[in-house]
């Protein structure tokens, strides 16, 4: 269908690269066109399908997005309310979408919506909607504190007809699909953090070897490069465990937890690394000059998206019985 055949590490690979962008709005935009919204389609969809969505997304002709949160259902994939109903050869959508990463922009939209009045977690399906049908309304772009490089909608849907062979895989198994997607989605946000941690590192280093205070440049305080030193450990082996896990997902194993523990570990650290740095810049930290400052802002998604931190905690715990496998 267009792309180069590769296992997962090598989307990895281009994430930990892609960090070298001077911004999270950019990474975050490509991840969600790369591993995020087309998964499950590559996975379970029908090659009438892939041929439709998947072709054109790959070739950068389509811009994709996903649309599983709502205004009251964000990292409670399960609460969802937006439904599917089957009517002949059609699926008739109603519902809402918020905090849809290029929803302004995209040409389709992988949607998660409920197709019957079963249990929630077997009662949803993912569809291919055209995002030019009548009925789709892009309600805003949303005002965000960072990522501000990237559009972000608020979208309703209005009596929206989808053709029914629009259905991804099987009816009814929307929300599984969707938790595969979300481990290649956690993932590659972990990958995404670590060049920018490690420039902010960098670059808080050089600014403070530079900048004096008391009549002695600021790094040769032992409590400034004692503490840069712990940090450049930790992102080290927030490396480690994102490689290890990699490495037991192209094997085929069960990596819920470990994807978990990292993302978890992920925001935690970006929002550590950032403020402490921050704080190492003085009043320049506080400007809209310097790249930590940036950073600062935009990083602090990687606690909120794709799942919370307690999200991520409530997974863990979870799998705590589950002994690793390998």
């Amino acid at each position: 269908y267009g792309g180069m055949g590769l296992d997962f590490s090598y989307n990895i690979a281009v994430a930990e690269e892609l960090g070298n962008i001077r911004c999270g709005g950019i990474p975050m935009a490509i991840g969600v066109q790369a591993g995020m919204a087309t998964p499950a389609l590559t996975r379970f969809g029908s090659d009438e399908l892939k041929k439709q969505f998947l072709v054109p997304t790959i070739a950068g002709d389509f811009v994709a997005c996903l649309g599983i949160s709502e205004a009251g259902a964000g990292s409670d994939v399960a609460n969802i309310k937006t439904t599917a109903v089957r009517k002949g050869d059609e699926y008739i959508i109603n519902g809402g979408k918020m905090w849809t990463t290029s929803g302004c922009q995209a040409d389709w939209m992988c949607l998660l919506a409920n197709t019957s009045e079963g249990p929630p977690h077997r009662n949803k399906s993912l569809i291919c909607l055209p995002m030019n049908l009548p009925g789709v309304h892009v309600a805003k772009k949303i005002d965000k504190l960072g990522m501000r490089s990237s559009d972000t909608a608020q979208i309703f849907f209005e009596d929206v007809r989808v053709p029914s062979k629009n259905l991804i895989g099987e009816e009814g198994k929307g929300f599984t699909y969707q938790m595969l997607q979300f481990q290649e989605e956690r993932l590659w946000g972990v990958a995404t953090v670590l060049t920018p941690l490690e420039t902010i590192i960098r670059e808080t280093i050089d600014y403070t070897h530079q900048r004096k205070v008391f009549d002695q440049p600021v790094l040769h305080n032992q409590a400034v490069h004692f503490r840069l030193a712990e940090l450049a450990t930790e992102v080290e082996l927030l490396r480690s465990l994102l490689y290890r896990t990699v490495a037991l997902y192209v094997e085929g194993d069960d990596v819920t937890k470990f994807a978990s523990m990292a993302k978890l570990k992920a925001g935690r650290l970006a929002r550590e690394v950032s403020d402490s740095c921050l704080q190492f810049w003085g009043g320049m930290g506080f400007t809209s000059e310097v790249l930590v400052s940036r950073l600062y802002r935009d990083l602090r998604l990687t606690s909120i998206g794709g799942g919370t931190d307690e999200t991520m905690l409530a997974i863990i715990c979870k799998h705590m019985k589950t002994l690793p496998s390998k």
